[in-house]
């Protein structure tokens, strides 16, 4: 993923160091800040100075963060249609203000912006964002330029499409799953509980959350107890410091050539994440009898020689793998996911107006189902856009003994 703008002392930021990478509509930002008595300025030419995007800023809390967690998601940024209202009505369900609304116009483009944040679950934030301001990230930031001579190198995303959903581990599921849903209208999507998981000592229950067009995913998990082994749920509350965004799972269109690359580029020594072994052969036996009316049989051969998990419901089917922790603690992780299948008709004025809410974009369908739709909106005044369904495929129920096999193993390696 490239870097696409930047917010330090070159920009003026006195506060902090933050820098923003992008593919597709998938953002992060990655911030540190300037020393302890570092903080955004709250007024004055002090304000100007400073050049903050984010208003507020404190080194302290920063640094606090990671000294508790470590490497860790801070922030989950949803695009709204108005942060203030939107931040009015998460504090009228019960919410926790984490940030008031604030309005900054950027300076490059005259154009404004407004953020607020409430509390999610412990010290993550879910950061709501609005306003016609349209630059790589929040307003403040300067674009970033590829590096001369980067070509390739510098500009590949690999394919990452979108954030598909954000997943995190809290002690108790039910307090925490009814304040989230109190403050932001969520609902329940699916649920799982221990016996899904399918090993001894990986005890968990989960709850999906999802907003009302289902394209802003939210599940959380907690640990189950009286197992031999702590369940790997437990270990993460433990080596994270409380509750936290365990993984975050990045949508592709095309998984295996995500994988190709991602493997290409480790092997040349390149930067890059640790995947999870892959599965036994006898799991790559049963998929034909799973997934051979969907997948070819050289889809499949490559899935097993790849590492690629597959499994579906009664919608659609659904590619994914999981990198290794990634920092020297057994806490956040990422999913590589494809989702097959889910297609769907919705008015055109619809889906642009929820994707701009949802900060998402549209999922690339096959051609069959771009001529039906194409069809249907020549037989209709009302513009018919095929869309894929949030969750398509589920979340790997089937694949939970194979992954949490995996995660066991790795843990038990670094003793914990």
């Amino acid at each position: 993923m490239p870097i696409v703008a930047k917010a330090d002392l070159s920009t003026g930021c006195t506060a902090c160091a933050s820098y923003v990478c992008q593919s597709g509509a998938l953002v992060f930002a990655f911030t540190a800040p300037y020393g302890p008595g570092a903080s955004a300025a709250k007024g004055g030419q002090a304000a100007a100075a400073s050049s903050c995007p984010y208003p507020g800023f404190d080194a302290a809390s920063a640094a606090s963060f990671t000294a508790a967690h470590g490497l860790a998601v801070r922030a989950i940024g949803v695009v709204v249609e108005d942060a203030a209202a939107a931040h009015a009505a998460a504090l009228a369900g019960g919410g926790t203000c984490a940030g008031p609304p604030q309005t900054r116009t950027d300076p490059a483009t005259g154009v404004d912006q407004t953020t607020a944040a409430i509390a999610l679950y412990g010290d993550v934030l879910l950061r709501l964002v609005s306003g016609p301001f349209a630059g790589p990230f929040l307003a403040g930031y300067v674009p970033e330029a590829a590096a001369p001579g980067a070509g390739d190198g510098q500009g590949a995303t690999i394919g990452l499409a979108r954030l598909d959903h954000a997943v995190g581990n809290v002690p108790a599921l039910l307090p925490a799953a009814n304040a989230v849903m109190a403050a932001t209208g969520f609902h329940e999507f699916a649920e799982f509980t221990a016996a899904d998981v399918g090993t001894v000592d990986s005890g968990l229950n989960s709850v999906v959350l999802a907003n009302n067009a289902e394209n802003v995913l939210l599940p959380l998990n907690e640990p189950t107890h009286g197992t031999a082994r702590p369940s790997q749920i437990q270990t993460f509350l433990d080596h994270h410091g409380g509750p936290g965004v365990q993984h975050l799972a990045l949508k592709t269109d095309d998984a295996f050539a995500t994988l190709r690359a991602m493997r290409s580029r480790c092997a040349g020594g390149a930067p890059g994440f640790a995947l999870m072994p892959p599965a036994s052969a006898g799991y790559y036996k049963g998929l034909r009898e799973k997934v051979g009316d969907v997948l070819s049989e050289g889809q499949l051969a490559e899935a097993e020689a790849l590492g690629l998990l597959v499994d579906r419901d009664d919608q659609g089917v659904l590619l994914q793998i999981f990198t290794r922790p990634l920092s020297d603690r057994p806490t956040v992780f990422l999913e590589i996911i494809q989702r097959v299948g889910c297609l769907r008709h919705a008015p055109a004025a619809e889906v642009a107006a929820r994707g701009t809410a949802a900060g998402v974009v549209d999922a690339p369908v096959e051609a069959a189902a771009v001529t039906e739709a194409a069809t249907a909106a020549a037989a209709t005044p009302v513009p018919v856009t095929v869309e894929q369904a949030g969750g398509c495929g589920g979340f790997g129920k089937g694949n939970f003994s194979e992954l949490f096999k995996s995660i066991e193993d790795y843990e038990k390696e670094l003793g914990v």
